[in-house]
């Protein structure tokens, strides 16, 4: 594994956003059995793991060694925020890369930026101080980043020292030495104690090339590697299915990258109090085994999506495309909200961006244990109320189950109807099991191909029960119909007029769709295509082409 490493300062973000919002209505019930949507078979308790592929390696800087820049050199694409201010990147954000056939996986990590027993006030700051020790202790070789401009400060010195006590292999990666008058200032880099010093710019791509394959003559030679001279080519063998990518997406503090570090039951991810703290988004692997079957995930988590007019800077700008990015190269959209909050109108935007990329959703209530003592207290006291028969007739009914409540939230998230709804708590691990079984289930749904004989007679009988409504008074005529495509579902209808299709026919036969075949937590898309609407027949084409060609025969002999 591959880690950037370098210094860093912190910095707070704006106060939190407070938009307009509809407050979640009283629940009492806290039941195992009260789901409000069809959940998958039980498993095995699940276990969490994160792998890494077999080569490590860090890049570890101070403050606007620019980090974040030479990674994407060696990775071929943009892996970070790349930003001239300090403190950027927080959060370790790893990348699987191959350098002339050699697999390894390159880690950035946020700077350091704190000599030798300072004290750093700041929690995000902190946070990124560990998580840099994290990807030390967890690399294979480690890339030191400094600044060839500014030359050797105090700061470099102290940074060469731990990782001198780290006793991994160190190569010294000179920046910023865009022109060649600036390469002879990187030999005093040598200083530090480390024998290899790399010019580079990050910018231009100079030097990258050196460095790299200096870094992995140190690794460990990948099981991938050609067969000997003379030997028998190996027997290929069936490559693993992709793993499955889960995109953990909200608004900001509403607990994804908590519930990330409690799927994989590690601090993988930097959580506070603090609204923004995610900046990246950071591709998480994540592995789980039910009933002897192992399964692969990728848990990305994004940073928090506020509305266009609060975004304060060009970090969070590229903050929040790079959470849309996540939406649209995602599988399954993990759809966090808040259990205090309710359901706000940028919650609804939000949902309003996954439905627009036709993803598989799955809506989750987080926080649940900050309501669970107030919800016990309106479940007993509405189970008196129904003992003792002290409910007016015409007095509102109190939801008081996890059915009544996830029905609410679908009410109000319509356009997401289809999504289950799962009540979790990222600090008590409340649902944690039935989320990850939500999650097999859905991507089940995914994989169904509908046999074509039974997708016909389905939509046969649909619209023979129901025709569509139209001014003209035309009639819909269905002749045939195919699955073309399996994520997301989307079937072709052969008809006579496509312009019968309106949005909610189409959401009536979605329902019938959905009725026969399941496909919860998946979207439904139909593309009609018309029969043209004349088709001129050949043989009178050709009639009328003799009696042209004769008329015209006829003419030149006058």
């Amino acid at each position: 594994m591959a880690a950037h490493l370098g210094t860093t300062t912190g910095s707070r973000l704006c106060p939190k956003d407070q938009p307009q919002q509809v407050r979640m209505p009283r629940v009492a019930e806290l039941s195992e059995n009260a789901w409000p949507r069809r959940a998958a078979a039980a498993g095995a308790p699940h276990t969490a793991a994160v792998r890494s592929r077999a080569f490590g390696g860090g890049i570890k800087m101070r403050p606007i060694s620019t980090n974040v820049a030479a990674a994407p050199c060696a990775v071929g694409r943009r892996i970070a925020i790349v930003h001239d201010r300090p403190g950027v990147t927080r959060d370790r954000v790893s990348a699987e890369a191959e350098w002339h056939g050699q697999p390894f996986t390159l880690v950035d990590t946020g700077g350091l930026g704190l000599v030798r027993g300072e004290l750093e006030r700041d929690v995000i700051a902190r946070a990124a101080l560990d998580q840099v020790q994290i990807a030390i202790d967890s690399a294979t070789v480690i890339i030191l980043v400094v600044n060839a401009r500014e030359g050797v400060v105090p700061l470099d010195r102290e940074v060469a020292a731990r990782l001198r006590r780290c006793g991994r292999p160190v190569l010294v990666a000179a920046n910023k030495v865009d022109t060649p008058d600036i390469e002879a200032d990187a030999a005093e880099f040598a200083s530090l104690g480390f024998d290899k010093i790399f010019p580079v710019s990050a910018i231009h791509d100079l030097g990258i090339s050196a460095l790299m394959d200096a870094a992995i003559a140190l690794l460990p030679q990948s099981s991938v590697a050609g067969p000997e001279p003379g030997a028998d080519a190996p027997v290929p063998r069936p490559s693993a299915a992709d793993p499955l990518k889960l995109a953990v997406v909200g608004r900001q503090n509403v607990g994804k990258s908590s519930l990330i570090n409690a799927l994989t039951r590690s601090e993988r991810v930097i959580v506070s109090p603090i609204p923004g703290t995610t900046r990246d988004s950071v591709d998480v692997p994540f592995e789980v085994e039910t009933d002897g079957v192992r399964q692969t995930y990728i848990l990305i988590d994004t940073a928090g999506i506020r509305k266009k007019r609060r975004i304060g800077d060009s970090i969070e700008f590229f903050s929040v495309r790079r959470s849309e990015d996540s939406i649209a190269r995602c599988d399954i959209a993990l759809f966090v909200l808040d259990a205090e909050a309710g359901i706000t109108e940028q919650d609804k935007k939000i949902g309003g961006k996954i439905l627009a990329e036709k993803k598989a959703c799955i809506v989750i209530v987080n926080k649940w244990d900050l309501v669970e003592e107030a919800v016990r207290a309106a479940r007993e006291e509405e189970v008196a109320r129904r003992k003792n028969k002290a409910r007016h007739r015409d007095e509102p009914r109190l939801m008081t189950t996890l059915v009544e409540f996830g029905q609410w939230v679908q009410e109000h998230l319509f356009f997401l109807d289809f999504a289950p709804v799962i009540f979790t708590s990222a600090r008590s691990g409340f649902h944690l099991d039935r989320l990850l079984e939500s999650v097999r289930y859905v991507a089940a749904q995914l994989q169904q191909k509908i046999p074509t004989a039974i997708l016909n007679r389905t939509l046969h009988d649909a619209i023979e029960r129901r025709q569509p409504i139209t001014a003209t008074g035309h009639r819909l005529k269905f002749f045939y119909a195919t699955q073309v495509k399996r994520v997301p579902p989307t079937f072709l209808m052969f008809v006579n007029r496509d312009e019968l299709f309106s949005e909610p026919y189409q959401k009536y036969l979605v329902g019938e769709l959905r009725r026969a075949f399941g496909y919860e937590g998946c979207p439904v898309v139909l593309v009609p295509k018309p029969r043209p609407k004349t088709v001129e027949p050949v043989r009178k084409f050709k009639a009328r082409s003799r009696r042209a060609s004769g008329r015209r025969r006829d003419g030149g002999s006058k």
